[in-house]
């Protein structure tokens, strides 16, 4: 995972606006959109202050294989992408509604019905990686 996912994944985790972000850390919201699109990165002094704020390394942040030596950083990293994952679950729910609610799928419909399905899987996934760190720990 790189730099800009990490930034992203960490800060819908915390359920962060990218403009509520940018005011913690005194930029605009378009430098933290281009932090997360991977066009640009942060100056040192405010790579110290994400770090602060989310409680990671800068280590972390910057390196994009990110290992403790045990199973904690890939816990760690898939509990991350499950949370980004599920951040999305509410506007699901509301385009599931509404592609049910009149009983017809269109193209339109089937093409966010694929794009659901993806994301559950992603989510179900991660669970799997997840439940598979934890019961290799006992």
């Amino acid at each position: 995972m790189n730099f800009s996912e990490k930034i992203r994944l960490l800060r819908l985790k915390f359920s962060m606006s990218q403009e509520e972000m940018a005011g913690q850390l005194g930029v605009s919201r378009q430098t933290v959109s281009k932090w997360e699109s991977g066009g640009a990165y942060p100056e040192i002094e405010k790579l110290i202050v994400i770090s602060e704020l989310f409680d990671v390394s800068i280590d972390f942040l910057l390196k994009d294989k990110y290992s403790t030596g045990s199973q904690k950083g890939n816990l760690e990293r898939t509990v991350l992408q499950f949370l980004a994952s599920t951040n999305d679950m509410e506007e699901i729910t509301q385009t599931l509604i509404e592609i049910s609610s009149d009983g017809i799928i269109d193209e339109d419909e089937r093409a966010d019905a694929d794009r659901i399905i993806c994301t559950l899987d992603n989510i179900a996934e991660n669970i799997q990686k997840i439940k598979s760190v934890l019961s290799s720990e006992d």
